[in-house]
């Protein structure tokens, strides 16, 4: 029996009412005993009217029975239901934490949509969903993400007019408001479009719940819907928590979807900086392969056609990230080029006066890069390097790094000078460029990354050789598997490959 100090005095029936009209630690504050209770007579609230979030949620969901009440003659009646109330409050409490406290760890916009479907469904006692986001705002992006639903499904799910949809409705509101579309018998109703009736029985669910997700500052960014295979709708209490998971799970998802979109802008100017086609040159075929990590980074590559049919090659990265790294990469990668065009015979001159450049402008900066000046017919190659990876010949006969010397980044030195390297590469040989990040993301030390590096190098499939994209493909799938080289990471990887005929 539980134990209530004197002070405090309680009315059930405003017990009762306040069930439903006060939030979990308003009802908790407002009806909590004063004092510090008795050690041997404090209850412990077992977990028994909450939702517990790790247990998956059932198949079929219907109103859960209401406790029977105890009989008006007990005089424990009035303490146990009091007991119940609170178990159920301080449960309800805990479970709304866990959602959320899980929901808080997801760091990319789609984590996050497939969080809130899964929290939600728990709530409400549903197995399957979705959830489509469109912001009001008309810049994006749009999705729609499923649970318990096959890509099929959703396929099907979107041959339904959207104007018979539940989603679709909210989406379609003047205002959307906080009030959710309700069915809980949809195969009963009579005003159901025939589309999404046929559809509703071949996916197999009979009623439907669904919430517009909304702030004030962001508006509505989209709605989420969950499924019942059987007719059934959440019972008041239900709705109340996952309407307070919703509004939480709101404001997360604006603040991701702003940073989404960010790092959009960021890889868009990155990629415009650098070339939007690379050039053709008789005697050699290019392709390159650029990843640029979700805040941007300063890595960048280059191919330039110089007088009497020779080729300038350049890769190099920029330390930093972000936006100001981004536009320090696209004033070196055009100081590169006009130094190229001037004195490009001669790599060593190209880096020593962009070295000038970047201490004069740039002293706060420091920057790796590699220049390396092609002469197809001839097949003749020199390059010189500033604090750069060595690159990779990949042949029939050999697959090896080129010796590069050993020098210092740009801006590191009060002048930078290292002597250059000359190599002949043979007919059908593809050299490589590449960036530090394609070593990094591997997760390696640096010799075992450079092993890795080789060893996928060497296994290049015949039937490829002579194609440099498919060559510079297999070696990023093969150094990063997994879909490493599409995650998002703080390194940009580049690599530029050039095969001589």
């Amino acid at each position: 029996m539980l134990d209530i100090p004197s002070p405090v005095r309680v009315d059930v029936e405003t017990l009762l009412a306040a069930q439903n009209h006060l939030g979990v630690c308003d009802a908790i504050e407002q009806y909590a005993p004063v004092g510090k209770p008795n050690a041997m007579t404090a209850p412990h609230f077992p977990k028994v009217a909450g939702i517990d979030s790790t247990v998956p949620p059932p198949a079929h969901t219907v109103a859960p029975a209401s406790p029977a009440p105890a009989p008006p003659s007990s005089p424990a009646a009035p303490g146990a239901l009091i007991q119940d109330r609170l178990a159920g409050w301080v449960s309800d409490l805990t479970t709304l934490h866990e959602l959320t406290e899980r929901l808080a760890r997801t760091a990319t916009l789609d984590d996050a949509l497939h969080e809130v479907l899964r929290a939600g469904a728990a709530l409400v006692g549903a197995r399957r969903g979705l959830l489509a986001l469109e912001p009001a705002d008309g810049l994006g992006p749009d999705t729609v993400v499923g649970l318990g639903l096959a890509r099929a499904d959703l396929g099907h799910l979107e041959t339904v007019p959207r104007g018979a949809t539940s989603y679709g409705k909210i989406l379609d509101r003047a205002d959307p408001g906080d009030e959710p579309e309700v069915h809980a018998d949809l195969l009963a109703e009579d005003g159901l479009d025939p589309r999404h009736r046929e559809v509703a029985a071949r996916l197999g669910y009979a009623a439907s719940f669904a919430l517009p997700l909304a702030t004030t500052a962001a508006g509505l960014l989209g709605a989420a819907v969950w499924l019942y295979d059987e007719p059934a709708e959440p019972v008041e209490r239900q709705r109340h928590l996952v309407g307070l998971y919703t509004r939480y799970a709101t404001e997360h998802l604006a603040r991701l979807l702003e940073l989404e979109r960010t790092r959009a802008k960021s890889r868009t100017i990155a990629e415009e900086l650098l070339p939007s086609r690379l050039p053709r040159v008789a005697g050699v075929q290019l392709a390159a392969r650029h990843r640029t990590g979700p805040r941007g980074g300063g890595d960048w590559y280059d191919a330039l056609p110089l007088p009497e049919g020779a080729l300038g090659l350049a890769v190099g990265s920029v330390t930093g990230s972000g936006a100001s790294a981004v536009a320090a990469m696209g004033r070196l990668r055009a100081s590169l080029r006009a130094y190229a065009v001037m004195e490009g015979e001669d790599p060593v001159a190209v880096l020593s006066d962009l070295e000038l450049l970047l201490r004069l402008t740039e002293p706060a900066r420091s920057a790796t890069a590699l220049f390396a000046y092609c002469e197809p017919a001839l097949r003749k190659i020199v390059l010189a390097g500033a604090g750069h990876s060595p690159p990779l010949v990949i042949g029939e006969r050999r697959t090896e790094f080129i010796e590069t010397s050993l020098s210092a980044p740009l801006g590191m030195l009060a002048c930078w000078e290292a002597p250059s390297v000359e190599f002949s590469p043979e007919p059908g040989e593809t050299v490589l460029l590449y960036t530090d990040g394609l070593l990094h993301r591997t997760g390696d030390a640096m010799d075992r990354a450079f092993a890795r590096l080789h060893a996928a190098a060497a296994g290049v499939p015949r039937t490829i050789r002579d194609d440099p994209g498919a060559i510079a493909d297999h070696v990023l799938h093969t150094v990063l598997p997994d879909g490493l080289d599409a995650a998002d990471s703080d390194e940009d990887v580049v690599l530029l490959a050039a095969r001589f005929e």
